[in-house]
C-alpha cells in the first residue's frame, strides 16, 4: 500500500509539471513590438517621372502574437502601428484656389518631395524556430499591411524660395501591399511590395494619370 501511495504521489507530481510546462508553452509570445527602416523605390514610372534623393520609410507599432500550436513557433499576427513615408522625385505639386496641379519640376528646383503618414494594420502568418527559453531564432513572417493616410504634405525649393502644401487630396487614402520579414536574432530583412497606387486622381499636366506604386526594402527590429 505504501508503494502505491508513493507511486501515486510521484505520478501526480510528473503530471503537474507537464501541465505547468504546457500552460507556459501556450502562453509564451514573441515579437510584439516592431521598428522598421526602409529605402523606397518607386515603380510603374512613365518616361518623365524619376526619383531624386533618398526616399525612405519609418514604421513602428504593436502586433498581437497569436500562437496556433503549443510550441509557439507557428502563429498569426494582427497589429496596429504608425508609418511615415517620404518620396524624393521630380513631380512638382502646387496648389491654387484649392486645386492641385502636377507637373514635372524644372532645372531650378533644388529639392522636391512629398510625404504622408499612415495608421498601419499589419497582418502576418508567422513561422519561427523559437522555444520558451530560446531568444535568438530564425523567423519568416509573411502577410500584408494596410495603411490609412492621416496627414500629408508636399514641399519644393527653387531659386532660394520654399513652398509647402499641407494635405494632398489626390493621395490614395488606403495604401496596401504585401510584406515579408525574414532573418535571425536582431537583424531581419524587411520587404514591402505596394499593390495600391500612391495617388488616386492625380494627373500630370492635367492629362496623364499618375499611377506610381512603391517597393520598400530595409530592416525591421522586433521586441517582445
Amino acid at each position: 500500500m505504501r508503494r502505491i501511495v508513493i507511486l501515486f504521489l510521484m505520478l501526480t507530481a510528473v503530471l503537474r509539471a507537464q501541465t505547468n510546462d504546457t500552460v507556459k508553452s501556450a502562453k509564451y509570445l514573441e515579437d510584439q513590438i516592431y521598428i522598421g527602416l526602409s529605402m523606397i523605390t518607386l515603380t510603374n514610372l512613365d518616361d518623365y517621372i524619376a526619383q531624386s534623393g533618398f526616399s525612405n520609410s519609418f514604421s513602428f507599432g504593436f502586433i498581437k502574437d497569436i500562437p496556433v500550436n503549443l510550441k509557439g513557433n507557428f502563429a498569426f499576427g494582427l497589429g496596429i502601428g504608425y508609418g511615415g513615408n517620404t518620396y524624393f522625385q521630380n513631380i512638382k505639386i502646387t496648389e491654387q484656389d484649392n486645386i492641385s496641379y502636377y507637373e514635372i519640376a524644372g532645372a531650378d528646383v533644388t529639392k522636391n518631395k512629398f510625404s504622408f503618414q499612415t495608421i498601419d494594420f499589419p497582418i502576418e502568418i508567422r513561422l519561427r524556430t523559437s522555444t520558451l527559453d530560446k531568444y535568438k531564432f530564425w523567423r519568416l513572417y509573411a502577410g500584408g499591411k494596410i495603411g490609412y493616410v492621416v496627414s500629408s504634405s508636399a514641399k519644393f525649393r527653387e531659386d532660394g524660395n520654399s513652398t509647402k502644401i499641407k494635405g494632398i487630396s489626390e493621395l490614395n487614402k488606403w495604401q496596401y501591399g504585401l510584406s515579408l520579414a525574414v532573418g535571425y536574432g536582431t537583424w531581419n530583412f524587411n520587404f514591402y511590395y505596394g499593390l495600391s497606387d500612391i495617388f488616386s486622381n492625380a494627373k500630370l499636366n492635367g492629362v496623364k494619370p499618375i499611377e506610381i506604386k512603391d517597393i520598400r526594402i530595409g530592416l525591421i527590429f522586433y521586441i517582445l
